[in-house]
Parts: structure tokens; C-alpha cells; sequence
């Protein structure tokens, strides 16, 4: 038998492209993907009119404008769609830096997918949902244990909801104690999740933001000299989006305590700290996970998603209600909750993503939660050192340390050298069926790119991914005009920025589109 060679690295990708329209706009009047049938005269004469019984605020005045089309069209326009993406079941996506873009088991998905979970409503009476209560209960000793806080909230629908749960606990706390209107800072460093000072600003607080000092991490004299009887909170991630830990974190909440304030730990991406540090035994008052991160549920690009809000001893009385509590028998839904800061989502919370979460746990074990920061922190060094092997990319802050679960990159040897842009590098890296992250704007690191590989990863995955940077870093030195003219093999197109900066020209819906450009 003749031997086969290998495939170059990288290899070869060219992603289908269709000149798709909106479904909108494939609408055509009259056709139909179903024929109901009539209604025979017998049941008619027996139930009546059935639209007469119905309130009249529920009724439309006008039927809803739908697009019109046959069954096989529908099919063929999400099935081009579909080929028009990526995903983790397509490409390696070490690129969603800050974004734990794990791995998520198939039969994870069974599970949420069977009928014993999709035909739940949220409306059932406890007795006929003990299944999914007892896990939501038993996912809170989880997240117990792995973050030493006392309870648990896993009402929040996403990471930024949790976050601001946290703000709403946070402000509840103060106004018990008579301080609610003193207390009006929050303080925020700028590598921790820009959603930390969005939630707080969108709730009142002046927001006081640190910045690094020359090794990258939160500058703790600056923090001296921000708190104040005026300070509400600190909210800070750790590592931050940088893959830094500030082994100092204990000072910094020591020193928010001291002031009255209270200490809330962004645990978003918890990936490389799993079973070795925990957020109540550096003396946080309040944390938040997210399940669609750490906990292997989907990211779904905002949702859905699931945020767990965890607090101290001192802070269960806000709690969002309900609660889930057991009695040793029976589990429920407590509402009795005279201090809580009320509902931050309908219903409980997103019940897929907390049984994805709570079958993930389970499958590991403690000993499996801290094989995978172990497994993610060396993926992450790994890939660290082979980038850095690449001519023209750097590694801002602490050099010669390693990183936790991600690294912020920086281009801006090859901008000087070649005039390439960090995001002219991240549309040509689509070519070969991958991505990278940039950053966070503003860009405190220039010309960034952020990696962020999860335990998922094999060897195979990171060399693969490393020669697609290595391939484009060659270009950009060779023949920087094939990556100004990127993309060519991918369906990503080239951004214009400027609609972004104007908000009479955003449009959210197709409806909203066809309005403002009448």
C-alpha cells in the first residue's frame, strides 16, 4: 500500500459563500410550508368559535407579517446558513480569548434535549418538578464547596445579569446599614470584564477604574488612594483578562474592607483555578460564575447562558428570590424573602444550561474540576511559548511569568515593521478556518490578540493553530497586501466601524432596518 504524505499545516480551507438574503426578503405571497387542514363541521359545531373566548388585549388587530415560503425553501436558507459558520465542532476556536470556549459533551446536549427535560414549564406545581429542583439544589453545594461561599443564586440569565445582581446585593447591603446614598463608588480595574463597571454605571455608581502598574498588575497604591466612606465595592477579576493572578488579592480586600466596602469577585472565567483557589478563602464577599464558561454549557454568543451569583454569610438575606430550598424530603421555591433585591430574570433561571453544568460536575468529580486547571493553565504556557516563537508578536507586563488560562498578545513589533493591524491579522486568520480575538476596546495593549485555550485542547490542536499565526505573521512580512485584502477563503467581511459611533443608524430588526432606510 503506497504511503500517504501528510498534509501541510495549515491545512486547506475554503468555507462555502451565498449570496443569502434575509427570509424577509425570500417571502413570497401566497406560498405556504404547511397546509393546516379545515376544521371539520362537527368539531366546529361542538366548540364554537374558539377566538371569542379569548381576552380582547390579547387579540391582534392585524395579523402578523411573517415571511411566506415553502417548506424546501425554509430548509435551504438555514441549511446555506449553516455553512456560512464556525463552531467548535468545525474549527479549533483557542481564539475567544476571555471566553472559555470549552468543550460541551454530545450527550450533555441529549440530556437537556430529552423530553423529561423540554416538556418543563416553568408554571408546574413543585411536587411535579423534585427531578430538576433537586439538581438546581444539589448545583448549589457544587458551587459551594468550589467557591467557599455560603448560597447560591442560579436565577441570573447571563454573566453581565449576574454581575449586576451582585450590584443590586451590593447596594441592599449598604442601604441595610443606613449607608445606601453615602456609598456610591464602585471600583474596577481595566483588565477585569468590562460588563463589572457597565452594571455598576448602569445602576448609579461613579466608577473608578485602576490601571496596571509596570508588571501588569492592579496597581494596589492607586486602590490606596481610591477608597473612601464612599466606596461601595471593588469588582475584579482575578486572573484578569491579561491571564495575570494577582497574588497580592488578599491586600486588596483588606484594604476595601478596612474602608467599609465590599469585595466581589468576577470568577467569569474560573477555567485555571479550579480546586486551587477559592473566592470566599480570600475573603470575597460575593462572586459569580458563568455556567456557559467554566461549566461547559453553551456560550450561544450571549445566549443562552447561565450566571451563579454566590455570597457571604452576611449577604443571603438579599438573595434574588426565589430560592431553592429542601427540607430533607421535599425541595422548594422560597419567595418569602423580605430583604431580597427581588427577581433579575422570569422564572428561576436558563434550567438547560444548569443541568448541562450540573452533568459536567458530576462527571468529573473534585480530582476531574482540578485536572482541568491544571490541564487548561499548561495548555495555556504551552501555546504561550510557541507564539512567542513567532517573529513580529510580544507579551505585555511580568515578562518571563507564566499565565493562567489566557494571554493578551500584542502585534506591535509587526504593525511598526509591516503596517498590519491586530485586526487585519484576525479577518485574514479566518481564511484557514479559525479566529483570534483582538481585545477589549480601548486597547491598553496595542495591536492585541488574546488566546484563551481551554483543557479541551489537544497538542495537535495548539501546533495546528500556532502554524496558522505562524503562516499569517510570515505573509504580513512577505505580502502584507494579501492580508489588507482578507478575507478570501471566509464569509467574515471586512468592518466598518463608523455605523457603530451612530445610533440612527442601528437596527436590531429586520423592520427597524427597512424603516431608517426608507
Amino acid at each position: 500500500m503506497k504511503a500517504v504524505a501528510p498534509k501541510p499545516s495549515p491545512r486547506r480551507f475554503h468555507q462555502a459563500s451565498w449570496d443569502e438574503p434575509v427570509i424577509f426578503e425570500l417571502s413570497q405571497p401566497g406560498a405556504r410550508g404547511v397546509l393546516l387542514p379545515e376544521v371539520e363541521e362537527a368539531i366546529e359545531l361542538e366548540v364554537g368559535d374558539v377566538s371569542s373566548h379569548l381576552p380582547v388585549s390579547l387579540k391582534r388587530k392585524n395579523l402578523p407579517v411573517l415571511p411566506e415560503m415553502a417548506q424546501l425553501h425554509v430548509l435551504r436558507h438555514y441549511a446555506r446558513l449553516s455553512q456560512e459558520n464556525l463552531g467548535v465542532d468545525l474549527n479549533i476556536d483557542i481564539g475567544q480569548g476571555t471566553c472559555t470556549m470549552k468543550y460541551s459533551p454530545k450527550v450533555n446536549d441529549q440530556l437537556a434535549r430529552s423530553p423529561k427535560m423540554a416538556d418543563l414549564h416553568p408554571l408546574q406545581d413543585e411536587s411535579t418538578v423534585q427531578g430538576m429542583l433537586e439538581i438546581m439544589w444539589k448545583l448549589e453545594q457544587f458551587l459551594k464547596e468550589i467557591s467557599g461561599m455560603e448560597r447560591f443564586s442560579l436565577q441570573p440569565g447571563a454573566g453581565s445579569a449576574a454581575i449586576y445582581a451582585n450590584v443590586a446585593m451590593v447596594r441592599a447591603y449598604h442601604e441595610s446599614r443606613g449607608e445606601g446614598k453615602q456609598r456610591d463608588e464602585v471600583i474596577t480595574t481595566i483588565f477585569s470584564h468590562p460588563s463589572n463597571a457597565a452594571c455598576a454605571k448602569t445602576a448609579g455608581y461613579k466608577v473608578i477604574t485602576l490601571y496596571p502598574d509596570a508588571d501588569g498588575y492592579p496597581d494596589l497604591e492607586a486602590l490606596k488612594a481610591a477608597v473612601s466612606e464612599r466606596t461601595a465595592a471593588l469588582f475584579i477579576t482575578n486572573p484578569e483578562d491579561t491571564g495575570i493572578f494577582n497574588d497580592r488579592i488578599q491586600d486588596f480586600v483588606k484594604t476595601v474592607h478596612a474602608v467599609g466596602g465590599l469585595c466581589v469577585y468576577d470568577q467569569a472565567n474560573a477555567n485555571g483555578i479550579l480546586g486551587i483557589t477559592r473566592a470566599r478563602d480570600a475573603g470575597f464577599d460575593l462572586c459569580h460564575f458563568n455556567l456557559h464558561k467554566t461549566f461547559s454549557t453553551p456560550h450561544g454568543s450571549g445566549g443562552p447562558a447561565a450566571g451563579a451569583c454566590g455570597v457571604a454569610p452576611a449577604l443571603v438575606p438579599f438573595l434574588p428570590t426565589p430560592t431553592i430550598e429542601f427540607d430533607g424530603e421535599r425541595y422548594r421555591l422560597e419567595f418569602n424573602l423580605p430583604q431580597s433585591v427581588g427577581k433579575t430574570r422570569p422564572w428561576y433561571g436558563v434550567a438547560q444550561n444548569i443541568l448541562k453544568a450540573y452533568a459536567w460536575i458530576m462527571s468529573l468529580g473534585a480530582d476531574g474540576l482540578k485536572e482541568v486547571a491544571e490541564i487548561a493553565v499548561l495548555n495555556n504556557n504551552y501555546l504561550l511559548k510557541k507564539v512567542l516563537e513567532i517573529h513580529g508578536v510580544s507579551m505585555p507586563y511580568s515578562k518571563g511569568r507564566h499565565r493562567i488560562e489566557q494571554v493578551r498578545y500584542s502585534w506591535e513589533e509587526m504593525y511598526r515593521e509591516t503596517g498590519v493591524h491586530s485586526e487585519e491579522m484576525e479577518t485574514r486568520v479566518a481564511d484557514f478556518g479559525t479566529h483570534f480575538w483582538t481585545s477589549h476596546h480601548p486597547y491598553v495593549v496595542p495591536e492585541p490578540m488574546t488566546l484563551e485555550p481551554t483543557e479541551s485542547y489537544s497538542q495537535a490542536d495548539l501546533d495546528e493553530y500556532v502554524a496558522i499565526l505562524k503562516q499569517v505573521a510570515h505573509e504580513a512580512y512577505t505580502d502584507p497586501e494579501i492580508i489588507h485584502s482578507a478575507p478570501h477563503n471566509s464569509t467574515v467581511h471586512q468592518a466598518n466601524h463608523e455605523p457603530f459611533d451612530n445610533p440612527e443608524e442601528w437596527a436590531v430588526t429586520w423592520r427597524a432596518y427597512k424603516r431608517k432606510t426608507k
